[in-house]
């Protein structure tokens, strides 16, 4: 005999001998919604297992049951349990809320309860409110044709799928900020609990104002177990996780047990002491002021894996062990006494009694869930795009760099500046509406974005001082140092219908990789359904590149994130390399005001030339990619040789190898292409933004070399161009990995990519040159070792190379 120890969170042999607690269910509401609970349980078995004979109309036999079984059971029973007791403090208080699901695989319970409370037939009339709907339901969960085993994006309500784990705490403190009304439950599974990214979220309530946000509230819900073996903070004790979670923010609250009635009880008075208390303290601060930071309730559920399930299968024990986590018997299509035990199982919910003839959830049990809007699958902040509103945008050209047309390449300033002065006034443009947040692991000023201090203050809630720098509980600048809650913060903040930016060092963009590649897949479906309304864009911009990273070194020096995202569907990826600041404001303006994209925005931060008047970075930017006639020779004709360049160094040292191939060979005809849309250079079949044949040969002629100076890895841009015409001209330098603490010259020359080497390569490249070739490369590698030289000697770059400009 196996079961439940609550100090363990574990089956163990012996009983914990603890008595019933008394609770605020009387018994009638009690035993509707064990019923209901049990309906949502044999909805979960049933996804998991059956084909055919959803009710069970008839003895169960082995074609009933589907040839694969994927899902997981384990997580399931808690998650419902903890549905069905919001369901109940929406409809008694009329609370807004949300759910989000860390442990995410178990997607069968919430859409069962979807399903219940009438969204998913809604949403998908197919699956009707019948013994037909609820067959479909069955035969489309983890089937070809049907609906991922996660809490995935087809799942009405949910805005975190709960698959790559770790980001369930901070994707609710996204979706509570400038949410006032909104309480965020966010279930934390003690296997997310090991995760880095989640360890770091905790600490979200030093960034929460109950005066302004809503509330999150975190249940830890330990079921002892990962796939198999105990978690860490299952074997904790009481004290030592109240202790943790004092330390983070919360005040622990505690339900454990397997006895059904008392674990109900115990968890609605839980959930009546946080809501109270989170209303306390939301009405305290916005009555009286904020004068310290709150300490947030937090339930700690301790329930068995599996609970409800088998106690035991084939003598060793599954509810309560790591044996229930997936489906807890696999093979009831050719084992007479698993398929057996199937069926009990399944009649053991007795879902005669809680389904009618027509196989409806009866009147009695449909009535515990909520109605309209308030119903957790049915709230428009899980459907963000239904309530966003449109930013009120400055005009982007107020902020534009003067730049003479007849002499571009003569000026520098840092671009990304200017952005930080547009910055600025969305948020003072959007402050009464308050659906704008900027995100950056404290770099707001290093990135030079620091104008939006002018208006706005670093959100802290906590103690500030005298000495602090712009620091308030009011502050909506959002500055943490993890990339990973910049970016979950923002993944939250437009998934529930909101706007935002995330900033930050292009190499440490790889720490939230993960996160951005998941968030694209997500967006990816959502265009699938047109239920889903369409969300604010995510814009990540990438500063402090690997080419001006100069004096942090090889650590801080990588452009992977472009790689990651060109693995991605085009439907849903943008990269841009704006190579100056009136295309970087031109860029940023479409991003910002487009729906349903993840956008990569590379931009240094550093003085660099300014080579477009407004007027042609607009013009460049609707283009995507545009021939330079001011850097070309020529003549509008045919060229020896095209310079192609993407990225704001690229570009400068694009520019500066032909200015410097007309001094050494001006009968060299040389054409430049810079490409702001880094998509454009895909084949026209391949991304919404490639090119055809003929817009491609437009740019890069039919047959001539092409020296591509590129940002990033050079194997992207062949990546990109493959399907193109005659691909094995282009002759690419980039990033190769080459980096150190050295002068921003140098960086380009250990990368062999500075002018010099871009114009040897074009000579190389040039057959026409003859006999002068030798001489004119010697001339190219003796530059290179002057700079070298002096680099090495004088810890700077040549002058010449350092204040170079365009000049006729």
């Amino acid at each position: 005999m196996y079961t439940f120890d609550t100090t363990l969170s574990s089956a163990v042999s012996t009983g914990d001998g603890r008595q019933a607690a008394p609770g605020p269910l009387d018994p009638e509401t009690l035993d509707r919604m064990l019923r209901y609970w049990h309906a949502a349980n044999y909805l979960t078995v049933a996804q998991i297992y059956l084909q055919e004979n959803p009710l069970l109309r008839e003895p169960l036999r082995a074609e009933h049951v589907k040839p694969r079984l994927l899902g997981h059971w384990g997580t399931s029973p808690g998650l419902s349990l903890i549905y069905t007791h919001l369901n109940r403090l929406i409809s008694e208080r009329d609370a807004d809320v949300i759910y989000l699901a860390g442990p995410g695989h178990g997607g069968p319970a919430l859409v069962g309860h979807a399903y219940l409370e009438g969204t998913y037939s809604e949403v998908y009339p197919e699956v009707s409110q019948d013994v037909a709907g609820l067959r479909l339901l069955c035969r489309r969960f983890s089937t070809p044709g049907g609906i991922p085993s996660h809490v995935s994006v087809q799942t009405p309500g949910s805005v975190h799928e709960g698959g790559e784990l770790g980001y369930v705490l901070s994707h609710a403190f996204g979706a509570a900020f400038d949410n006032p009304d909104l309480i965020v439950a966010a279930v934390v599974g003690d296997g997310e609990a090991e995760s880095g990214p989640l360890a770091g979220a905790w600490r979200g309530t030093a960034f929460l104002n109950p005066a302004r946000d809503g509330a999150v509230l975190p249940i830890l819900h330990l079921n002892g177990y990962k796939i198999s073996g105990p978690t860490v903070l299952g074997r904790e004790t009481d004290d030592n996780l109240r202790a943790f979670l004092q330390g983070n923010g919360y005040e622990a609250l505690f339900v454990e047990g397997d006895d059904p009635a008392r674990v109900h009880q115990a968890f609605a008075a839980a959930l009546d002491i946080s809501h109270q208390r989170i209303r306390a303290i939301q009405e305290a601060a916005r009555d009286h002021g904020l004068f310290e930071r709150p300490r947030w309730p937090a339930i700690v559920l301790r329930t068995p894996k599996g609970w409800t399930g088998p106690k035991e299968v084939d003598g060793r024990p599954a509810e309560g062990t790591f044996r229930s986590h997936q489906v807890p018997m696999t093979d009831t299509r050719t084992n007479p006494a698993h398929l057996a035990q199937l069926e009990e199982w399944l009649r053991s919910y007795r879902p005669e009694e809680l389904f009618d003839n027509n196989g409806r959830l009866i009147p009695e049990l449909a009535g515990l869930a909520p109605r309209g809007t308030r119903r957790i699958s049915a709230n428009p902040h899980a459907n963000g795009g239904s309530i966003l509103v449109d930013l009120d945008l400055p005009d982007f050209r107020d902020y534009a760099v003067e730049v003479d047309p007849k002499q571009p390449a003569v000026i520098r300033q840092e671009s990304t500046r200017r952005l930080g002065m547009m910055l600025r006034d969305i948020y003072t443009r959007n402050a009464e509406q308050a659906n704008f947040r900027l995100f950056c692991p404290d770099e707001t000023n290093s990135n030079r974005l620091g104008n939006v201090f002018e208006v706005e203050n670093r959100c802290f809630v906590g103690p500030t001082l005298d000495i602090d720098d712009h620091l308030s509980p009011d502050g909506r600048v959002m500055e943490v140092l993890s990339e990973h809650l910049c970016e979950g913060w923002l993944e939250g903040y437009t998934l529930t219908g909101r706007h935002g930016i995330f900033a930050t060092y292009e190499a440490f963009a790889m720490v939230s990789a993960s996160m951005t590649v998941q968030h694209t897949k997500w967006l990816q479906e959502a265009m699938n359904l047109p239920w889903r309304a369409p969300v604010a864009s995510l814009n990540i911009l990438l500063t402090s590149t690997c080419w001006r990273n100069d004096h942090n070194g090889f650590s801080h020096q990588g452009p992977g994130l472009i790689d990651v995202m060109l693995s991605k569907r085009g439907t849903v990826t943008r990269i841009y390399l704006p190579p100056d600041a009136n295309c970087l404001l031109s860029v940023a303006d479409h991003c910002l005001r487009s729906r349903n994209y993840v956008n990569l925005i590379v931009q240094d931060k550093q003085p660099q030339l300014q080579f477009l008047d407004m007027d042609q970075a607009i013009e460049h930017c609707d283009r995507g990619a545009s021939i330079w006639h001011r850097a070309s020779n020529d003549d509008g004709g045919d060229p020896d040789v095209v310079l192609g360049c993407a990225g704001d160094i690229s570009t400068q040292e694009t520019v500066a190898a032909a200015w410097f191939l007309r001094q050494i060979a001006p009968d060299l005809r040389v054409r430049v292409v810079n490409v702001v849309d880094l998509m454009r250079l895909f084949p026209a079949g391949h991304h919404p933004h490639g090119t055809t044949p003929e817009e491609f040969v437009e740019l890069f002629t039919a047959d001539k070399p092409v020296i591509f100076a590129f940002h990033g890895y050079q194997r992207a841009i062949h990546e990109i161009v493959h399907g193109q015409p005659d691909v094995d001209r282009i002759h690419v330098r980039g990033f190769n990995e080459q980096g150190t603490t050295t002068t921003p010259f140098q960086m380009t020359v250990l990368n062999e990519m500075s002018r010099f080497h871009l114009a040897a390569e074009a000579i190389r490249r040039t057959p026409h040159l003859g006999d002068r070739a030798a001489g004119l490369l010697a001339e190219c590698e003796a530059r290179i070792a002057a700079a070298n030289a002096y680099a090495h000697e004088h810890f700077e770059d040549q002058p010449e190379i350092r204040d170079w400009v365009w000049t006729d």
